[in-house]
């Protein structure tokens, strides 16, 4: 699904493509898969309260941050909240998390597809850390990770908008070398596509997103790291259950 640009075909002369609409049907299985997670036991009713809550969260912290100059505080929020409640539960946050931010920013478009997996990844990768590491150590890896991510989300994105955004160049007219070349080796286009992320993204963006990341956790990972696990250990479903009459004999 990512990488449709480098299996990209396209007519002679054409300097126009539009992303592929199909992938809009996407939503719906990644959404299946959400849903199996919920059915098949992996997160239990006081899990799914706190997948609610951080999923409002994540919408709110991206329509206060929305990446404007790479700020964003997104990947903070995945990031523990993975790292506390386990891959599966990363996964959905990232879908859920930007499912709703999206419907709360009219955010729906082609790209929604890209950015609710991507986000899946980060999350479920942050819940496939090492277990065992706390204090500075956790926080150290957790900021590592946390610039690693940054950085292959703005590759793997870029990547899904590449000829949508800058066009297809023309065999022997493009002098721009940042553009999709019809026909040209799979390696030209991964050097074309190279040059444009670097350009454009890596070292703006991505980089300013990757500092915001591992500067929220450094100073506020150990509090929401602490309050998560709080959360795990002590949210309880409380209810009320009525003995039922005795029967008479």
């Amino acid at each position: 699904m990512l990488m449709w640009p480098l299996v990209l075909q396209v007519e002679p002369g054409q300097t126009r493509v539009d992303p592929p609409f199909l992938f809009l049907g996407l939503l719906p299985v990644v959404i299946a898969v959400v849903l199996a997670e919920l059915s098949e036991g992996g997160l239990d009713a006081r899990v799914l309260a706190v997948l609610g809550v951080l999923s409002a969260l994540v919408a709110l912290s991206r329509a206060l941050s929305p990446g404007l100059a790479g700020i964003e505080l997104v990947f903070f929020l995945l990031i523990l909240g993975g790292r506390v409640f386990g891959p599966g539960f990363g996964f959905a946050l990232g879908c859920t998390g930007l499912f709703a931010s999206a419907l709360m920013t009219a955010g729906v478009g082609p790209w929604l597809p890209f950015q609710m997996i991507c986000s899946a990844w980060v999350g479920m990768g942050a819940g496939l850390l090492p277990r065992t590491l706390r204090g500075r150590a956790e926080i150290g890896v957790l900021v590592v990770y946390g610039i690693v991510a940054s950085y292959a989300y703005g590759l793997l994105m870029n990547l899904s908008g590449w000829p949508f955004l800058l066009g297809v160049g023309l065999p022997g007219r493009d002098t721009s070398g940042l553009t999709y070349l019809p026909g040209a080796p799979v390696w030209e286009n991964l050097h074309r596509f190279a040059v444009y992320t670097l350009l454009t993204s890596t070292g703006g963006w991505d980089t300013l997103r990757a500092l915001t990341t591992g500067v929220a956790l450094v100073a506020l990972g150990p509090t929401v790291l602490a309050v998560l696990r709080r959360a795990a250990r002590r949210a309880t479903v409380t209810g009320s259950h009525a003995d039922p009459s005795p029967v008479s004999t």
